[in-house]
């Protein structure tokens, strides 16, 4: 009989966007009228059209694939040059990031969970708290940790804080050695962002300590504010301590398309275990030969066309509705006398639970009387108790009715 990989048994109950599915199935099974005036502001996922710009791009990379001459098979695993130059063109060209350092994928989580193939066992492990669910589960499965806590969390992962007192940016960690460092800025679940001179410090920390930066900037085009790095790779040095990840899933609604890319930089390294110098670069580029056959032609042409100038135009259109959502929560909430955090350069508006409520209460408060889905905080770590996570991925007229019932319930 063959053998299980026993670390999935770690896992704690359910993935958290699963669970949340599971008890809104039995909500709307119970209660079928009220199911009719659900709304979904829990998981990110959005709502608007793609761009036209993208569409007809896809549209014609479909009729290219109708002729022998213009058909593509297989492309290379890497991406196909057209996208990765006009990301390095239109996303990097104030930065030191050449096409060949871009690796196209159908998506940032898969990116950030297949990144731990190229990374041996023994890593010291760096993760916020609270956290998207993704990073720390894909470490548990890949064997990097003990089992979790009562409080859910694992041995083996060092847990940094991010609360209102360090406005939800982690204090760096003194006396230990660190290998692998995972930061998500605008963050999810929190909405917060982390400024130039933090990230500078954190750079500094990394080469510091021979270790590597993750860092998640799927999120980076909903900032608004100046002064926000985009890209780690704004700061001097992060060439040689990060790897940076990036999706098109939330600015040009390709959730449901799958389309991202993770920029590995050449001058970034790890060591053997014979203590020797090895490049990252060629190590993911041989995993994705390997294990990956790349996005297809359709969708890469799409994913192009997002930097086209009708493009640009319409994916600002779908970010500034987003951010629009975005707005009205956040007012609601503070006019509701909540304390309220991020939405102000990312889609997400993290909420204070009210004095006595704990997360999963509050999940199940919107739920069953105001027919609302959020995010219950806990569920991205210890951390998140005590608060809850809004989504403006959605319909400006559902938006719109959410505030309404917010205003009107938790007003009272």
């Amino acid at each position: 009989m063959p053998q299980i990989n026993d670390h999935y048994l770690k896992l704690k109950a359910g993935y958290l966007f699963p669970e949340i599915g599971r008890r809104v199935s039995a909500f709307t099974e119970a209660n079928p009228e009220a199911a009719k005036n659900l709304i979904r502001c829990g998981i990110g996922d959005v709502t608007e059209p793609l761009p036209e710009a993208c569409r007809n791009a896809m549209h014609a990379a479909i009729d290219d694939l109708g002729t022998r001459k213009d058909f593509h098979g297989y492309g290379p695993e890497q991406g196909y040059a057209f996208l990765r130059e006009a990301i390095a063109d239109n996303q990097f060209q104030k930065i030191n990031i050449s096409a060949d350092e871009i690796f196209i994928s159908d998506g940032a989580k898969c990116d950030t969970g297949n990144i731990l193939d190229i990374f041996g066992p023994g890593n010291k492990i760096v993760i916020t708290d609270p956290v998207y669910p993704v990073y720390v589960d894909t470490n548990v499965m890949a064997g990097n940790t003990g089992d979790s806590d009562e409080a859910g969390n694992y041995d083996g992962l060092l847990y940094l804080p991010c609360t209102a007192e360090n406005d939800f940016v982690p204090a760096i960690p003194t006396g230990e050695k660190i290998d692998l460092i995972y930061l998500c800025y605008p963050n999810n679940p929190t909405g917060t962002t982390i400024s130039r001179e933090q990230l500078t410090a954190w750079v500094a920390f990394a080469k510091e300590n021979d270790a590597i930066i993750l860092y998640d900037a799927a999120y980076e085009a909903f900032i608004r504010e100046d002064g926000v790095p985009h890209s780690i790779f704004e700061i001097d040095g992060a060439r040689d301590c990060a790897i940076e990840f990036r999706s098109f899933s939330k600015n040009a609604g390709f959730t449901g398309v799958r389309c991202a890319y993770t920029i590995i930089p050449k001058s970034l390294t790890g060591k053997t275990v014979n203590d020797e110098r090895q490049a990252i670069h060629p190590l993911w580029s041989r995993r994705q030969s390997t294990k990956f056959n790349g996005a297809s032609y359709p969708i890469q042409r799409g994913a192009e066309a997002v930097f086209s100038d009708a493009g640009k135009k319409q994916v600002k259109n779908l970010v500034d509705h987003y951010m629009g959502n975005a707005d009205l929560i956040r007012e609601t909430c503070l006019k509701a006398g909540l304390t309220v955090y991020g939405g102000i350069n990312s889609p997400y508006v993290w909420v204070a639970c009210p004095d006595g409520i704990d997360s999963w209460a509050m999940f199940d408060k919107m739920l069953n009387e105001l027919n609302v889905v959020v995010t219950p905080g806990s569920g991205f770590g210890a951390a998140g108790e005590g608060y809850f996570r809004i989504s403006a991925f959605n319909t400006k007229e559902n938006v719109e009715e959410v505030c309404r019932r917010i205003s009107k319930s938790l007003s009272q």
